[in-house]
This record gives C-alpha cells, structure tokens and sequence, in this order.
C-alpha cells in the first residue's frame, strides 16, 4: 500500500489515516507531497491529480484500487485488516467510534477555519483573541470536551482501545496545543495518553523536523498583530 500525504506539520487530514496503519502496524509506503498554493499549475495539484480524482490528500493506493478521503481510507483498512480491530469490537463502542469519528469529518467548522493545525507553532497569541471573538470556536470545543469525558475509562482511549475514532481527534490535541485553548482537567489527560502514543510522537517529531514555511498555511504568523487589532 502506498499513502499519498502532505506537510505533517499542516496536514490534519493526513494525519488521521497515517496514525492509524503506524499504530495497527499495517505496512505501506509513504510519499509526502509539499503544500504550496495549491494552483492547478502548481506541484502539489500536478503531482496529486495525476494520483487521485481529488488532486488532494491523504490519497491509498492498493494495488488498483485508489482510495482518496480520510474516512473512506480508514474504513477500506478496518474491512481489510478485521483482525486488527481499528474500530472497537465492542458493538456500542464500535457504533460511537463511528458516529464521533464522522462529526469530525463533517463538522467542527469554525475550529477548522480559524485553528488550522500547525504543530511546530505557538499561536497562543492569536488563540486568547479567537477565544474571545468567535463564541461558535467555544461552543465548538466544549462539545469536543464532552465527547472526550463520555469515553469509558478517564486514563484510556475514546472508546477503548486506540481505534480510528482516536486518530479523528488527534488534529484536534495538536490544534488545542498550538493555539494555547482552554480546556478543562479531563480535557488535558485525554490530550496526555495521545501524547503519549508512539504513532502521536513519531507524526510530531517529523512534524518538526520539517521546517518549511508555507506561506498559504501562516496567515497568523506573516499577519499575527494585524489579526490582534481587528
């Protein structure tokens, strides 16, 4: 298997499916493409949409099979590998993986506008103002806090064991982080165990090491005291 990623430091929705086949020790190939401005003349879309009919990432390829959205890729994993158990065997827990996995994708859009996942950064200056302007951004984490608090052990995973539900929220603890949001007590020990997984360390650590600026992904820090006035 070959995935198709981008940046580690930006790319959220590369994130997801990564974690999964490091944690579920599922073997494939790793091809990072470079953000830039994502013109249809540019690299990154010549390179992606000569791989997948949505010029975008992440993007697997099995063989001939093609597979180019985050949910779709974890859930063509979690058929093919059953006996890894990427969703939880427990039925309840297996039914709430997927429904809170799938508010991810489809939700959480003023957190997604505002708080773009940038790990190597510490926009804490520019979080304190969004918390204050944008009351949809709290509501928004609040009902992510109460997914968090509803998961069946307070020192485990969201419903169990690490699963692809964990890998949908992991995005979110990097964007908590950087953009310094408050959170509550439980908020913070949840964040720690994903932390704490190796897969989670691993994505970071390269997420660092990358150092490449792209100017696209850093209206904070090219425009940071201009945002502070509006």
């Amino acid at each position: 298997m070959q995935l198709y990623i981008g940046n580690k430091n930006y790319s959220s929705w590369s994130m997801r499916p990564w974690l999964v086949m490091k944690h579920f020790n599922l073997h494939f190939e790793e091809h990072w493409v470079a953000f830039d401005d994502f013109a249809a003349d540019e690299a990154f879309k010549q390179r992606m949409s000569s791989i997948s009919p949505s010029g975008k990432v992440p993007t697997l390829l099995d063989q001939n099979l093609v597979i180019w959205d985050s949910l779709a890729i974890c859930e063509y994993l979690a058929e093919q590998f059953p006996e890894k158990h990427l969703w939880p065997t427990d039925r309840v827990q297996r039914v709430r993986a997927r429904c809170i996995s799938a508010e991810m994708h489809s939700g959480f859009t003023t957190l997604r506008q505002y708080c773009g996942m940038n790990i190597e950064a510490d926009l804490s200056f520019i979080g304190g103002k969004l918390w204050t302007d944008l009351p949809a951004l709290v509501k928004e984490v609040a009902r992510i806090e109460q997914i968090w608090a509803e998961r069946p052990s307070l020192d485990g995973f969201l419903c169990g064991d690490f699963s692809i539900a964990d890998a949908f929220y992991a995005p979110v603890v990097m964007r908590l982080l950087s953009y310094g949001l408050p959170v509550s007590e439980q908020a913070q020990h949840y964040m720690q165990t994903m932390l704490a997984n190796p897969a989670v360390k691993e994505w970071i650590t390269e997420a660092r090491a990358e150092k490449q600026f792209v100017q696209r992904q850093e209206v904070y820090r090219q425009h940071g005291e201009q945002f502070l006035r509006l």
